[in-house]
């Protein structure tokens, strides 16, 4: 007996009804991001190895147990980019980018992380990555927040997340900080969970993140980060918050938040639902501001984020926010006996030709009418034209209103425009 063929575990397929959702969201981003004067950019999903090795840091979950690499024919390691970041740094850099004024990019595609699939959270995903480059001010911080805002209320969904924000500070700051952290946790390192144990010496920053309750209490009495934090970055940070105050931004301090990429600077922040589980962030994001130069390019700051595409998903329909039905077919046509086929498919391009937004089904099978009927149904569809020998005789069409159940015999003349006024808002959108 054959061995029945699966797909990677952790890797999905997707299929027309899960690609609605996501051609809707992607329309959402585009519609958002043109708002705020954001270029599209397409990366390779394949980089060499050293890029993230040098970017992301070599003793983070992503770089020690989550990369997909291998060494190609020629001996070089290359990678399946675990995230967006460095490869559009390393785009901007190549592509001698740098020096332009408007440097605000967004793409969308899948990442690649041997992690455990759960919910939400699988091994190839799909983020929206949007970077802004060239701009240190506070104000850059702002906006990035205030477009992911807008997006989630354009989603429906802006009351069912909260910004948690903070302020990690320079890299100086950080390795003062670890110093005193590690210290302070080998005092309790009896009573950490093993996977803070094996993170303390490693990375211990991504023991602050830790879920578990143990850990959490021990944390209550470590010290502070934001007792390390040089003063104009904490100076920047209390501005922002203020401004975003001004401005209608409900958000949430969280003195732990520390991402879990080593390039980040400064501003960090998180949007988290507490809908979809324990992995409830939606979006995150951050300053980069040394990144670029690290990657050989001139000093140049940098803010960026990213959201997770299936844990949105996730939420959206959590709410509800895409229950609403819609016609996967618009017209379903059936023909009664091989004598009218070719006569329908005319009837079919020619409604193509006149009415190119409109989907439109032939039905080519050899059910009964009852079954074809009921298949025109099971797709949603809005009417049904029938093309028999009494048709063609009276040179006029049967069309079946499914909704309303009304039938009517028309002309061609009048079919065309019956069709028009059917789907006369469905016309008149911009495809």
């Amino acid at each position: 007996m054959n061995k029945k063929i699966s797909s990677i575990r952790g890797m999905h397929d997707y299929f027309s009804e899960d690609l609605e959702i996501w051609n809707k969201l992607e329309k959402n981003f585009k519609q958002v991001l043109n708002s705020y004067s954001f270029e599209e950019i397409k990366l390779p999903i394949l980089e060499k190895t050293e890029i993230f090795q040098r970017a992301i840091g070599n003793v983070t979950d992503i770089i020690e147990k989550e990369m997909y690499s291998f060494y190609d024919k020629k001996g070089n390691s290359l990678t399946l980019r675990p995230e967006g970041t460095v490869g559009c740094v390393r785009a901007i850099i190549q592509n001698n980018l740098l020096y332009k004024k408007k440097l605000k990019f967004w793409y969308l595609g899948p990442m690649f992380r041997y992690e455990r699939p759960q919910k939400g959270r699988y091994r190839q995903f799909y983020q929206l990555g949007v970077e802004v480059f060239g701009l240190s001010e506070i104000d850059v911080d702002l906006e990035v927040i205030l477009l992911t805002n807008r997006l989630w209320k354009i989603l429906g969904i802006n009351f069912d997340l909260t910004l948690e924000i903070n302020s990690i500070g320079l890299q100086l700051d950080r390795i003062k900080y670890q110093k005193e952290l590690v210290f302070f946790l080998e005092k309790y390192k009896s009573f950490l969970d093993e996977e803070s144990k094996r993170r303390l010496y490693s990375n211990p920053f991504r023991i602050l993140d830790s879920k578990n309750l143990n850990v959490q209490r021990i944390l209550k009495k470590a010290p502070s980060l934001n007792n390390f934090i040089n003063d104009k970055s904490l100076n920047r940070f209390n501005n922002l918050c203020h401004i975003m105050k001004t401005h209608g931004i409900k958000y949430k301090y969280n003195p732990n938040l520390i991402r879990g990429l080593d390039y980040y600077t400064d501003t960090v922040f998180e949007w988290k639902s507490n809908v979809i589980g324990s992995k409830d962030t939606i979006c995150a994001g951050g300053r980069y501001d040394a990144l670029v130069e690290e990657l050989g390019g001139v000093k140049k700051p940098a803010i960026g984020f990213a959201i997770g595409i299936e844990r949105l998903i996730l939420l959206m329909r959590s709410k509800n926010v895409l229950s609403r039905k819609r016609e996967k077919i618009n017209i379903y046509i059936i023909f009664l006996g091989e004598e009218n086929k070719n006569h329908a498919i005319s009837l079919s391009e020619e409604m193509r030709d006149i009415y190119p937004k409109l989907n439109i089904f032939m039905s080519f099978s050899n059910f009964s009418l009852s079954k074809k009927i009921k298949h025109a149904v099971e797709l949603s569809s809005r009417i049904v034209i029938l093309i028999g020998a009494n048709e063609i005789k009276k040179k006029c069409y049967l069309i079946k209103e499914l909704e309303t159940k009304k039938e009517s015999y028309l002309f061609k003349s009048e079919l065309i425009l019956k069709i028009n006024s059917i789907f006369k808002k469905h016309l008149s959108r911009e495809n």
